[in-house]
C-alpha cells in the first residue's frame, strides 16, 4: 500500500511541473493578439 501513495504522489508532482511548464511557455510565447492588446492598455 505504501508503495501505491508513493507512485501517487511522483505522478501527482510530475503532472504538476508539467501543467507548470505548459503554463509558462503559453504565458511567455508571442501571439499577435495579446501583443497588441496588452500594448494598447
Amino acid at each position: 500500500m505504501s508503495d501505491f501513495w508513493f507512485y501517487f504522489v511522483i505522478v501527482i508532482v510530475l503532472l504538476h511541473f508539467i501543467v507548470g511548464f505548459g503554463y509558462l511557455i503559453k504565458k511567455l510565447s508571442p501571439k499577435k493578439g495579446d501583443k497588441e492588446s496588452s500594448s494598447e492598455k
